[in-house]
């Protein structure tokens, strides 16, 4: 199984950027996905997962009101929409998968997101 993030850049506080992981070597609409994050020197965070459908998506706080997590079945990619991003935003961003959002059993690689005040 392979996870496959891209789209990470270098923006300027208030940008945008969407974020796309494609995922091969089992169903993708079987398992529930998830976005994670981790900034230099703290701890991997949660951002946002949806629900093997698609109907479903969950957020943490620092993403509610800016992010949006979605996923193209056909395509079985998964997708995080961020809008006016912040310095703190910046982080390695990694897609997960597992049977739920609290239960990963595979990660991907990670994409970088910088952000410049």
């Amino acid at each position: 199984v392979q996870l496959q993030a891209s789209g990470g850049g270098l923006v300027q506080a208030g940008a945008s950027l969407r974020l796309s992981c494609v995922v091969s070597g089992r169903p993708f609409d079987d398992y529930a996905m998830a976005w994670f994050r981790q900034a230099p020197g703290k701890e991997r965070e949660f951002v946002a997962a949806i629900n093997w459908y698609g109907d479903k998506p969950y957020y943490e706080d620092v993403a509610k009101g800016r992010f949006t997590v979605s996923r193209d079945n056909a395509k079985s990619t998964l997708y995080l929409q961020m809008n006016s991003l912040k310095p703190e935003d910046t982080a390695v961003h990694y897609c997960a998968s597992g049977v739920a959002a609290d239960v990963i059993d595979y990660w991907g690689t990670g994409t970088q997101v910088t952000v410049s005040s």
